[in-house]
């Protein structure tokens, strides 16, 4: 029992000595690779097993030849140990290099690689993944972000020009009123109505500014309430009814299948619909026609708007729905707004988790409106 309580002491005694060999070795080496480090902590515990093994065959009073051999066996053992802990201390080390270098590109702003990630431990490889996602991440992020930078650019450009044209004009009427260049009634009078309808136009801009600007941060406040989807479109066609017989624009609806139930924000989702219809119209030539569908499918309700107005340039598509996009001349003729309409249509149909989508289709285009269903959303 003596022997055995001996063994255990000179092992702890080992031990301790090899463990307070190892803490001293790792703070004279704190400021090396974590290889290094690795390397360094698994040869002072090869050593430390080494000793302990060592001291413990001589005071069992093993023969020469058996300490000679238990040498031999512990060098071997050693070695094999040390070469492997410099094999896991460079793995470790090529895969901390790597986590430095995509942190790096994350500081830079560039993409992550696409070749192979270099072998790692469980733990590091993962590290590795998550910080190549974010990565990915914010490169998206920065990509939004110029896009709705060079957005926000082409807006204040188009709103400055729209704001220029009746401001001018204004101007123009206010100080030929005041110089008198103008005093019969008849004139004066067209003067008037006039201002009023410059005055009137940028009441519009501001209000859809106003609007679009609300859609973007994400504040709208949504009243929902139980509506038929039949009387929003018929309420959207009502609306829009003297806008396309001023143009003389054939404007059809029809319903497939019984209205659906929705729960919406009625002003928002008429807005939405009525500025597609406008939208539509304005681009439709006269003795064109304009056609509102409705009704319910796998992705939930749907209005669709069909017009015969030449279709969109297939460059121009993606971009039909982007703050201030008015496209090719050819689609916009006699365009006075400013390119806000859909815009602020997509950002309303988003706001109730909807979506809108284009195409052309028949020589003109078809704009489609989908709604999720109560229960469905």
């Amino acid at each position: 029992m003596s022997d055995t309580f001996e063994l255990v002491l000179l092992a702890a005694g080992t031990a301790a000595v090899a463990a307070i060999a190892g803490a001293f070795v790792l703070r004279a080496l704190r400021s090396q690779s974590l290889g290094v480090q690795a390397a360094a902590v698994a040869v002072a515990a090869v050593a430390g097993v080494g000793v302990g093994a060592w001291v413990g065959a001589r005071a069992m009073f093993l023969s020469e030849h058996d300490l000679w051999a238990l040498g031999v066996m512990l060098v071997a053992a050693g070695a094999v140990a040390v070469v492997s802990a410099l094999l896991l201390g460079r793995r470790v080390g090529a895969a901390s290099e790597a986590l430095v270098g995509v942190a790096r590109r994350i500081g830079d702003g560039d993409s992550p690689p696409n070749g192979p990630r270099p072998a790692a431990p469980q733990e590091l490889a993962r590290l590795h993944h998550e910080l190549e996602l974010t990565s990915r991440r914010l490169e998206q992020a920065r990509t939004r972000e110029h896009a709705l930078d060079s957005s926000r650019r082409e807006l204040v450009a188009w709103v400055s020009h729209d704001l220029r044209t009746p401001l001018a004009g204004i101007r123009a009427i206010v100080e030929a009123l005041e110089d008198g260049v103008v005093d019969d009634p008849e004139t004066v009078a067209r003067y008037y109505a006039t201002l009023r309808g410059e005055a009137d136009r940028l009441a519009e801009l501001v209000d859809d500014l106003f609007e679009l600007s609300r859609a973007q941060a994400g504040v709208l406040q949504l009243q929902l309430e139980r509506v038929s989807l039949g009387d929003l479109v018929s309420d959207a066609l009502a609306g829009a009814t003297p806008i396309a017989a001023a143009k003389g624009v054939r404007l059809e609806g029809r319903l497939d299948g019984p209205p659906a139930e929705l729960e919406v924000s009625t002003s928002e989702v008429l807005r939405a619909l009525r500025n597609i219809l406008e939208n539509a119209i304005r681009h439709t030539p006269s003795d064109g026609s304009v056609t509102v569908e409705a009704g319910s499918d796998d992705a939930g309700a749907y209005v669709s708007v069909t017009d015969t107005g030449g279709g969109i340039p297939d460059r121009d598509l993606p971009r039909i729905f982007e703050v201030a996009f008015r496209g090719d001349a050819a689609r916009t003729p006699g365009d006075g707004g400013a390119g806000l309409g859909l815009a602020i249509a997509r950002g309303f149909v988003e706001a109730h988790r909807g979506d809108i989508t284009v195409r052309n289709e028949n020589g003109g285009c078809r704009f489609t409106v989908h709604l999720p269903l109560p229960g469905r959303a």
